[in-house]
Protein backbone atom coordinates (compact mmCIF):
# COMPACT_ATOMS: atom_id res chain seq x y z
CA UNK A 1 0.00 0.00 0.00
CA UNK A 2 0.99 3.57 -0.48
CA UNK A 3 1.47 5.48 2.79
CA UNK A 4 0.80 9.21 3.12
CA UNK A 5 1.07 11.43 6.18
CA UNK A 6 -1.17 14.35 7.16
CA UNK A 7 1.52 15.98 9.29
CA UNK A 8 5.26 16.43 8.83
CA UNK A 9 6.16 15.04 12.26
CA UNK A 10 4.55 11.69 11.39
CA UNK A 11 6.59 11.44 8.19
CA UNK A 12 9.78 12.51 10.02
CA UNK A 13 9.23 9.87 12.70
CA UNK A 14 8.93 7.21 10.02
CA UNK A 15 11.75 8.35 7.75
CA UNK A 16 14.26 9.76 10.27
CA UNK A 17 13.34 8.03 13.54
CA UNK A 18 12.77 11.41 15.18
CA UNK A 19 10.75 14.59 14.80
CA UNK A 20 12.10 18.11 14.53
CA UNK A 21 9.06 19.25 16.54
CA UNK A 22 9.71 19.33 20.29
CA UNK A 23 5.99 18.80 20.81
CA UNK A 24 6.14 15.37 19.17
CA UNK A 25 8.93 13.54 20.97
CA UNK A 26 8.60 9.83 21.71
CA UNK A 27 10.76 7.21 23.38
CA UNK A 28 13.05 5.25 21.06
CA UNK A 29 11.08 2.03 21.64
CA UNK A 30 7.82 3.72 20.60
CA UNK A 31 9.43 5.14 17.44
CA UNK A 32 10.86 1.71 16.57
CA UNK A 33 7.43 0.12 17.00
CA UNK A 34 5.79 2.98 15.05
CA UNK A 35 8.15 2.36 12.12
CA UNK A 36 7.54 -1.39 12.34
CA UNK A 37 3.77 -0.84 12.34
CA UNK A 38 3.94 1.49 9.30
CA UNK A 39 6.05 -1.17 7.52
CA UNK A 40 3.29 -3.74 8.21
CA UNK A 41 0.70 -1.34 6.77
CA UNK A 42 2.90 -0.73 3.72
CA UNK A 43 3.31 -4.49 3.14
CA UNK A 44 -0.45 -5.12 3.09
CA UNK A 45 -2.11 -5.31 -0.31
CA UNK A 46 -5.51 -4.30 1.04
CA UNK A 47 -7.09 -3.42 4.39
CA UNK A 48 -8.43 -6.95 4.81
CA UNK A 49 -4.82 -8.16 5.05
CA UNK A 50 -4.58 -6.37 8.41
CA UNK A 51 -7.45 -8.28 10.03
CA UNK A 52 -5.56 -11.49 10.91
CA UNK A 53 -2.50 -9.68 12.32
CA UNK A 54 -3.50 -9.77 15.98
CA UNK A 55 -0.66 -7.51 17.16
CA UNK A 56 -2.13 -4.67 15.07
CA UNK A 57 -5.58 -4.92 16.68
CA UNK A 58 -7.13 -3.26 13.60
CA UNK A 59 -10.44 -1.51 14.17
CA UNK A 60 -12.76 1.02 12.59
CA UNK A 61 -13.40 3.82 15.04
CA UNK A 62 -16.82 5.16 15.94
CA UNK A 63 -18.40 8.15 17.63
CA UNK A 64 -16.52 11.41 17.14
CA UNK A 65 -13.77 9.45 15.32
CA UNK A 66 -16.09 7.83 12.80
CA UNK A 67 -14.36 7.50 9.43
CA UNK A 68 -10.99 6.78 11.04
CA UNK A 69 -9.37 3.40 11.46
CA UNK A 70 -6.63 2.40 13.86
CA UNK A 71 -3.91 -0.12 14.56
CA UNK A 72 -1.93 -0.52 17.74
CA UNK A 73 1.72 0.43 18.05
CA UNK A 74 1.76 -1.21 21.49
CA UNK A 75 -0.57 -1.34 24.49
CA UNK A 76 -0.24 2.43 25.09
CA UNK A 77 -0.23 3.92 21.58
CA UNK A 78 -2.22 3.57 18.40
CA UNK A 79 -1.98 5.00 14.91
CA UNK A 80 -5.16 6.53 13.51
CA UNK A 81 -5.50 6.60 9.73
CA UNK A 82 -7.85 6.80 6.77
CA UNK A 83 -7.74 4.15 4.07
CA UNK A 84 -8.70 4.64 0.45
CA UNK A 85 -12.16 3.58 -0.63
CA UNK A 86 -12.25 -0.20 -0.72
CA UNK A 87 -12.07 -1.64 -4.20
CA UNK A 88 -10.06 1.21 -5.68
CA UNK A 89 -6.40 0.78 -6.49
CA UNK A 90 -3.80 1.72 -5.61
CA UNK A 91 -4.77 1.37 -1.99
CA UNK A 92 -3.65 4.29 0.13
CA UNK A 93 -3.38 4.73 3.87
CA UNK A 94 -3.17 8.28 5.16
CA UNK A 95 -1.65 8.42 8.64
CA UNK A 96 -3.46 11.08 10.68
CA UNK A 97 -1.96 10.86 14.17
CA UNK A 98 -0.32 8.73 16.83
CA UNK A 99 -2.39 8.70 20.00
CA UNK A 100 -1.40 7.81 23.55
CA UNK A 101 -4.30 5.68 24.75
CA UNK A 102 -4.04 6.52 28.45
CA UNK A 103 -4.61 10.21 27.62
CA UNK A 104 -7.28 9.42 25.06
CA UNK A 105 -9.47 7.42 27.45
CA UNK A 106 -8.97 9.65 30.49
Amino acid sequence: MEIKFTQDYLKELYQNGKSSSKKHRFQKDIIKRYINTIDKLRAAHKIEDLYPVKSLNYEKLSGDKKGLESVRVNDKYRIEFISSIEGKEPYTITICRIVELSNHYS
